[in-house]
């Protein structure tokens, strides 16, 4: 069997939902124009990775307020059952087209609430949702912006481009959670990511060999002309003070690799394009004579592991 994946690697339209999703619409059209059966986004690339944390961790920051605030008006409230939400137009083109798409979005709590997950949905060619990941730690400074995540979206779905899980950023470097989803007969593992330093890189292929599946890494590229002017200078503040003034912030870096650990698509930096590729998800079952990490190269009989998949929300209960 094969399948024709395609990343975005393409500026989002920061803070700005309304763009986004005429951005994410055209791509996803773009892509299956392409004849990609399964379409991926980078990290929070609905709305914006906010990489201001980083710099604008003070306790009470006037400033790292302002942008929290900007953040949570222009993030999506999920319907995790797939019905109408903000994600409309995006479910309209999968539908329309036939695709599969997994979107990286800073995902709302809830329409009044201050907290955000750092999500990635999986969209079907119906337009319905698959699955909704919430990041299960952020990462440093992360958290001040993201609330831990739960185990419901740590699953692996059936779609016609074949069995797909994900996961975000440093999650690869999480083995549990790793395990949980080899566990599950991935075929294409998507991970997230805003940028792909070496160690991204060798998280990526350490997966796919690993998991015995294809691992399509998914980067943001962005430049100081995709940031409003408003937001520039906290924006370089987080991204480091070797931030150019003007130039890239993020150099992309999307991927995709075989089941074996080898390059089908190597690294892609400095450019803002639609990356494809036709797979042969029969390679993976070639490659799982010698490894099977979860099954027949498992020890259950010494091993166990537990996944609470339960939806965890704010615990609090308003019911009479």
């Amino acid at each position: 069997m094969s399948t024709t994946v395609a990343i975005v690697q393409q500026p989002p339209a920061l803070l700005d939902l309304d763009t986004s999703l005429r951005r994410a619409t055209a791509h996803v059209t773009e892509a299956a124009q392409a004849g990609a059966d399964l379409v991926v986004f980078p990290e929070t690339w609905l709305t914006c990775y906010p990489a201001w944390v980083f710099g604008l961790a003070g306790w009470r920051d006037a400033e790292a307020r302002h942008w929290h605030a900007r953040l949570l008006e222009q993030s999506p409230v999920l319907d995790h059952e797939g019905g109408d939400d903000a994600l409309a137009p995006v479910r309209t083109a999968a539908r329309e087209h036939g695709v599969t798409v997994v979107l990286g979005l800073n995902e709302r709590a809830a329409r009044s609430s201050g907290s955000l997950y750092n999500s990635l949905v999986t969209i079907g060619p119906d337009g319905g949702t698959l699955n909704v990941h919430r990041k299960l730690t952020p990462t440093h400074t992360e958290r001040i912006v993201w609330a831990a995540g739960d185990g419901a979206g740590l699953r692996v779905v059936d779609t016609p481009a074949g069995r797909v899980g994900s996961l975000v950023c440093w999650e690869h470097f999480h083995p549990l959670a790793r395990h949980a989803l080899h566990a599950q007969n991935e075929e294409i593992h998507v991970a997230a990511w805003p940028d792909m330093p070496e160690s991204h890189v060798i998280a990526a292929r350490s997966y796919a060999l690993e998991g015995r599946c294809f691992v399509v890494s998914a980067g943001l590229v962005l430049s100081t002309d995709d940031v409003p002017a408003d937001l520039l200078d906290a924006y370089r503040a987080g991204v480091g003070p070797d931030a150019p003034a003007d130039g890239p912030l993020f150099t992309g870096g999307s991927s995709i690799v075989g089941p074996d650990g080898s390059w089908i698509v190597e690294p892609v930096y400095d450019e803002a394009r639609l990356i494809t590729a036709t797979l042969d998800t029969g390679r993976r079952y070639e490659e799982a004579l010698d490894l099977d990490v979860a099954g027949h190269y498992g020890r259950p009989d010494v091993f166990t592991l537990s996944v609470d998949r339960s939806r965890r929300g704010s615990g609090v209960d308003f019911t009479e």
